[in-house]
């Protein structure tokens, strides 16, 4: 008997085969729902839409310590270093991220995946106490009065709630904050105009990236995909099988831009770039399976426990079934 089941998933090529049907899910009807990440997120994360679904890495372990409504996947949609995510005005002088302390740093949303590993990092690797800048949270782009979906705020923190018009864009513009930690670019970023008053804080992102990973070995993971536990657990066998189509169409993606008869990307050099990639990184950096991603994961736990975020002794292993963690 086919299962019927919705799936909310971003347009990223690692599950863009699942979308268009070159990758299959034995036994189920999969019914797709593409959306940009934040839409999906905000959806999934306050109403549950969707049966399975590309999740937040962090608020996936939140979950898992409160309502408990899914099981996880060791697959990673994202994955992203984030170094090259941080931005700063240009005026406040800052130049490693040690300098960020008692400065006033912008985070859109407390626990996304990428603030969450840049607090750790660079509290482990960096000297940056991660209690000790002051955090804005406000909308990247423009200004908002409430959280776009729950959220937990740990003690410890100083943390200012702005909710001034262009976000936190214009305000590290405006120099009415030091630094931001972001996923996505702010609009006042300009790289190519010499007076623009917002840069990166690493200069080389690339380098200090491919250092941290030859350090540590860890490619940091910023979403995850979850299923509804109840769906798992009456349909023994299912979390093996989305993971199998998932991981076919993980394979399927890296084929199709390593097929350099025509580009994938608008990218002119794009072979190249991923022949320097697995050069930096190994050529399974993107590693699916829970044994290659276990001590990462304990890595971000640990994280998020010494943040407040986690507060119980939950490890890698409880956020997956016995199969999952077989892989």
């Amino acid at each position: 008997m086919t299962l019927k089941l919705s799936i909310g998933a971003s347009d990223c090529d690692r599950i863009r085969p699942l979308i268009d049907g070159a990758v299959t899910i034995d036994g189920v009807e999969a019914d797709w729902h593409v959306h940009g990440v934040q839409q999906l997120f905000n959806e999934q994360c306050t109403h549950h839409t969707y049966d399975a679904a590309e999740f937040p890495l962090a608020t996936y372990l939140r979950d898992l310590e409160g309502a408990r409504r899914y099981l996880a996947l060791p697959v990673f949609p994202s994955r992203h270093f984030r170094f090259s995510c941080v931005f700063v005005n240009k005026a406040a002088g800052l130049k490693a991220p040690a300098d960020l302390a008692g400065k006033r740093v912008g985070i859109p949303i407390w626990d996304m995946a990428a603030a969450v590993w840049l607090r750790g990092i660079f509290d482990e690797h960096h000297g940056l106490d991660m209690r000790a800048p002051v955090y804005v949270t406000n909308g990247l782009e423009f200004g908002r009065t409430a959280d776009e979906h729950p959220q937990a705020y740990p003690g410890g923190f100083e943390i200012i709630h702005a909710s001034d018009d262009g976000g936190l864009a214009k305000m590290l513009a405006d120099g009415k904050i030091d630094a931001l930690y972001t996923a996505g670019a702010p609009s006042t970023y300009a790289p190519h105009d010499p007076d623009c008053p917002v840069a990166r804080l690493f200069d080389d992102p690339v380098a200090a990236e491919t250092a941290y990973y030859q350090k540590t070995g860890i490619f940091p993971p910023m979403h995850i995909f979850a299923l509804k536990r109840e769906i798992a657990e009456a349909n023994p066998g299912l979390t093996r099988r989305l993971y199998a189509a998932l991981c076919d169409a993980q394979g399927e993606a890296r084929a199709r831009l390593f097929n350099s008869a025509a580009l994938n990307v608008m990218l002119p050099w794009l072979f190249d770039h991923l022949l320097e990639s697995e050069r930096r990184l190994g050529a399974d950096y993107w590693a699916a399976g829970f044994a290659a991603n276990r001590e990462t994961l304990e890595t971000v736990i640990g994280y998020m426990r010494n943040e407040g975020l986690l507060t119980t002794d939950l490890t890698a292993g409880d956020m997956f079934d016995a199969d999952m963690r077989a892989t």
